[in-house]
């Protein structure tokens, strides 16, 4: 993906192609997307990583005569989607969001030489003394977008429940080091944080202990998109060169290996819907020629970059959690688009297995009524990956 970035740029360019010279890939005009998400920090040391990754990878792009378009993201919910949608070329982010970027056509490069782990944690005089014994607790969290809450949820999910139905309530604070007066006030009896900041608190004096921890993941790390004419071994070694991005903490090279353990604990959707019938790619390009609606709850953006032809965009705004037992009252969806006749087959469908928006549709419109609801569970990835034909607007 190219643009003309000024107009001296354009001028050149317009002179060379009037004398008939042939330019390739023409470098110096690519606009490379990189999203720098520097995950669970606190606003100063926020800006600080962002800074610094932004000045280390703009340098090892332009040493390929790239020219970087960056940006910061602080949703890792939303970055999540883009990688879906690979709408990025470059992404500098937590281990969940590089993990899901590598399943749609992602190389990793590297990443900081610092494992992160989630522990749960508890005051040293607890009760408490394992992740059964938590059941009906009052849980403190990082909001959910953050690799902690990631983490906890897999393995809450892998333990055969839900956070929602294991504790008793739930409290969420941006910031990790907020958890430490929930528990000193004893408004939380178990938190959840990484290792290295329970560390720092135990190292502190305070009188608290883990109860439960997480395999180690990568810590913030680099992916390259597939196929964006990038080499990822270039921007590895470029970025090598600049030893540490932040003081004390070097980079070291990652493969997709890495990241196997924070990619089996993602988001991932439930393999039924009670009143809907989920379907394939094959039965969905049958059902639309037999005159079923397609509804695509993704972004307008998302849409407009590449979509199922004849889709109907309907965006499901999803602020509940992604599990099962999800609150619909916290999002919004507008019913009153889908077609009238609610026997009319409507399939919903977003960003594959990970995407719980067509999920919550399906079943919004299982319980308005509608009788003959398909899911399409693996969604426009599927689709693109079946070699079926894709619209997108110019």
């Amino acid at each position: 993906m190219s643009a003309i970035t000024s107009p001296w740029a354009r001028r050149a360019r317009t002179a060379a192609l009037s004398a008939g010279l042939v330019l390739a890939s023409a470098p110096l005009w690519a606009q490379t997307k990189v999203l720098i998400n520097p995950g669970d920090q606190g606003e100063q040391s926020r800006f600080a990583v962002y800074s610094a990754w932004k000045t280390a990878v703009e340098a090892a792009l332009r040493k390929d005569k790239l020219t970087p378009a960056v940006s910061l993201s602080t949703d890792a919910t939303a970055d999540l989607a883009n990688t879906r949608s690979r709408l990025q070329d470059i992404f500098v982010a937590p281990a969940h969001v590089i993990g899901s970027a590598l399943r749609y056509g992602y190389t990793p490069v590297v990443g900081w030489d610092a494992p992160v782990q989630a522990v749960l944690v508890v005051p040293k005089d607890s009760a408490v003394q394992s992740l059964q014994d938590a059941s009906g607790k009052r849980l403190g969290l990082p909001l959910q977008d953050s690799i902690v809450t990631y983490l906890v949820r897999g393995e809450v999910n892998a333990a055969n429940t839900t956070i929602k139905r294991h504790f008793g309530s739930v409290f969420e604070t941006r910031y990790q080091d907020a958890l430490l007066p929930c528990l000193q006030v004893r408004r939380c009896d178990v938190v959840a944080v990484e290792r290295a900041v329970y560390d720092r608190w135990v190292a502190a004096g305070e009188p608290v202990r883990a109860v439960m921890e997480s395999k180690p993941s990568p810590a913030l790390s680099v992916a390259v998109r597939d196929g964006s004419g990038i080499n990822p071994d270039t921007v590895r070694a470029a970025l090598a060169e600049s030893g540490a991005i932040t003081a004390g903490v070097k980079l070291t090279s990652l493969s997709k290996r890495d990241f196997e353990y924070v990619s089996t604990l993602g988001y991932f959707t439930p393999r039924a819907l009670p009143g809907a019938k989920v379907v394939d790619a094959q039965t969905v390009a049958q059902l639309l020629q037999s005159g079923a609606q397609y509804i695509d709850t993704r972004t307008d953006k998302e849409f407009a970059a590449g979509r199922v032809p004849g889709s109907k965009l309907v965006p499901y705004h999803e602020k509940s959690p992604k599990e099962a037992d999800y609150d619909p009252s916290l999002d919004q969806f507008d019913l009153s688009k889908l077609p009238s006749n609610k026997a009319t087959p409507v399939i919903f469908a977003c960003n594959g297995a990970e995407c719980w928006k067509s999920f919550k549709a399906s079943h919004a419109a299982v319980k308005a009524g509608y009788t003959q609801v398909h899911w399409f569970r693996g969604g426009f990835p599927e689709w693109r990956s079946a070699g079926l034909k894709i619209e997108k607007d110019d």
